[in-house]
């Protein structure tokens, strides 16, 4: 199967860290998930979606969903979307936590050591690396990093992957409040830019979602809050997208 470049608008976005914590301004906290099991009723040679598939998300704040509550994330709106649709299960497991910047995550991830099973893996990690001035010849080093895990982790193919966009935090309170948003967006932009052609490049799926925060501005009920994060509405839009992406991986493979 054929990567799947999704261009609703060619635009990008983010996650920001810890309120309490200098560099990061959003309360850390771990995501709580169970532990997928492989089920070998999964992927049925006939295309039709029987059993229980796995499913792991990786990422920042954005994927465990800072200030929405434990069941309003992308995650887990697409996995209760998804089982609604399918009348399958999708077993979900998220490792991320508001702050990370690529290199928390990949060290998060070799310290959990989540099975080489997973049915469909998400990835969406780089607005800390760009919040806190970080390089973006680093990012793109060990977001490529990043990528290659994903990849293994999902049975070591490559169309059970889907990167996502980073967020655009310009467009809420917290980020109107920077002494410069415009500047924001053009970094996230970069950042995306490179998350993109690197994603693409290693003929993985891409979807960017970057576009709907940039309408929080004018559309409050997609932030959160906190005034920075996306809500249970923005999420629900990035379900919206990712929603039949991941149905069509999981006939497919």
């Amino acid at each position: 199967m054929k990567a799947i470049v999704y261009y609703l608008s060619f635009t990008f976005t983010l996650l920001l860290l810890s309120c309490g914590a200098a560099d990061d301004p959003v309360a850390f906290r771990e995501s709580e998930s169970e532990t997928p099991s492989q089920n070998p009723e999964s992927n049925p040679a006939d295309g039709e979606l029987s059993g229980t598939y796995n499913y792991l998300a990786l990422g920042d704040s954005y994927t465990i969903g800072e200030s929405v509550c434990e069941t309003c994330n992308y995650p887990m709106q697409l996995k209760a979307a998804f089982e609604a649709e399918t009348e399958t299960q999708l077993e979900t497991k998220i490792i991320a936590r508001t702050g990370w910047r690529t290199e928390s995550l990949i060290q998060a991830i070799k310290a959990e050591n989540p099975g080489q099973n997973q049915d469909l893996v998400t990835l969406l990690i780089g607005v800390n690396n760009q919040y806190q001035g970080g390089s973006l010849e680093i990012y793109k080093t060990e977001f490529k990093d990043l990528l290659g895990t994903a990849v293994k982790l999902a049975k070591g193919d490559r169309d059970r992957v889907v990167v996502i966009s980073i967020p655009d935090y310009a467009f809420t309170p917290f980020g109107q409040s920077t002494s410069n948003p415009e500047q924001i967006s053009t970094e996230i932009d970069a950042f995306n830019k490179a998350a993109e052609e690197i994603t693409t490049s290693s003929d993985v799926s891409f979807l960017t979602i970057t576009d709907i925060t940039r309408k929080g501005l004018d559309d409050p009920e997609l932030v959160a809050s906190d005034g920075l994060h996306p809500s249970k509405k923005a999420y629900a839009q990035f379900v919206e997208r990712l929603l039949p992406i991941a149905v069509e991986i999981l006939k497919t493979n």
